[in-house]
C-alpha cells in the first residue's frame, strides 16, 4: 500500500530510440502493447510515438514535430512580448505622473 500514489520519475528518450520502437510496431510481428511491455514503456506513450511518426510522414493529419516546436517557440515569444508591453505601459503611466 505504501507505493500507491508514488509516480516513477519521468524518463526521456532519444528520437532514435523512439524511431526504433515505432519501426518495431510498424513491422507488425508484435502488437503495440507487446512492444511497450518488452521495453518497459507505457502503451500510451508508444501509441503517441506511432501517431506522431504518421503525422510527420504525412500519413495522418496534425502538426508535425517541427511545427509543434515552432508553435511552442512562438507562444513563448508572444508571452514575453506581452509582458514587455505591460512593463512599458506601467513605465509610461509612471513617467506621465512624474512630469505633471
Amino acid at each position: 500500500m505504501e507505493s500507491m500514489g508514488k509516480k516513477k520519475p519521468r524518463r526521456s528518450f532519444t528520437p532514435e530510440f523512439k524511431a526504433e520502437i515505432v519501426e518495431l510496431c510498424r513491422r507488425g510481428d508484435r502488437s503495440v502493447g507487446q512492444v511497450a511491455k518488452d521495453f518497459d514503456l507505457t502503451e500510451t506513450a508508444v501509441r503517441d510515438w506511432v501517431k506522431q511518426a504518421e503525422v510527420n510522414a504525412g500519413e495522418r493529419d496534425g502538426l508535425t514535430s517541427s511545427e509543434r516546436e515552432e508553435l511552442a517557440a512562438l507562444r513563448r515569444e508572444n508571452r514575453r512580448l506581452r509582458e514587455d508591453v505591460e512593463i512599458l505601459k506601467r513605465a509610461t503611466a509612471f513617467f506621465a505622473k512624474e512630469t505633471q
